[in-house]
């Protein structure tokens, strides 16, 4: 049995892609509480306990051996079936702010090793992430 639920779980994927750079911009704060109200995978998560959630995950990061730590909370919470979620989340807030640093991409490697994410599967959800942030310029 794990020690922290599924849904917290994602939440500390999440706060590792955002944290990775050392600072955690408002636009991936803003899209980890978008993407917590939006998906299925976060029905029934109480999302006053996302702010606990987040500051959870910072303080097990500051210990010396945190993001193993980090890593296996997630991989003992979550089902090997659901690891492309573990990746697309952690996408999802790289892309955020609009500026990939190699800090972020780095995790988002480590994510995709971790959690056995095949090169097809991680770019497919890539793709899905850049054609969601996509726009019009309007020319005025």
């Amino acid at each position: 049995m794990s020690t922290i639920s599924p849904q917290t779980a994602l939440v500390y994927a999440m706060v590792l892609v955002s944290a990775s750079d050392r600072q955690m911009t408002d636009s991936e704060l803003r899209r980890i509480g978008d993407l917590v109200r939006a998906l299925p995978a976060f029905d029934g998560y109480d999302e006053n306990s996302l702010v606990d959630d987040a500051k959870s995950c910072a303080e097990i990061l500051d210990d010396d051996e945190g993001l193993d730590a980090v890593f296996g909370l997630i991989a003992e919470a979550i089902p090997a079936s659901h690891s492309d979620l573990i990746y697309a989340l952690g996408c999802e807030i790289a892309a955020a702010d609009g500026a990939l640093t190699q800090e972020e991409l780095r995790l988002l490697e480590m994510l995709r090793h971790r959690f056995a994410v095949d090169r097809l599967t991680a770019a497919a959800i890539e793709r899905g992430v850049a054609a969601r942030r996509k726009s019009f310029e309007i020319k005025g």
